[in-house]
């Protein structure tokens, strides 16, 4: 007799932190659509998404973060004199 076994689920472990779907949407200029049904298919992980993104050659709209200014305009190598 043979035995039907289920499918395994398979949990995802998260991968960088994770995205809310407006935070997502909006990095990504994506339609409420587009961006809940993106994010039901492959989690709130910020790097499986930025992956995702990437790979379908879609550029942020907007930095996830922004450089902080530094108060000396000069890049520094380390070295001085």
């Amino acid at each position: 007799m043979t035995q039907i076994r289920e499918p395994e689920r398979r949990s995802r472990i998260l991968r960088g932190r994770p995205y809310s779907l407006d935070e997502f949407a909006s990095k990504y200029g994506l339609k409420g659509e587009q961006a809940e049904s993106l994010f039901a298919r492959f989690g709130p992980s910020s790097i499986e998404l930025d992956l995702l993104m990437a790979a379908k050659r879609r550029l942020p709209v907007r930095p996830d973060r922004p450089v902080p200014q530094d108060s000396n305009p000069e890049p520094s190598n380390g070295m001085h004199g």
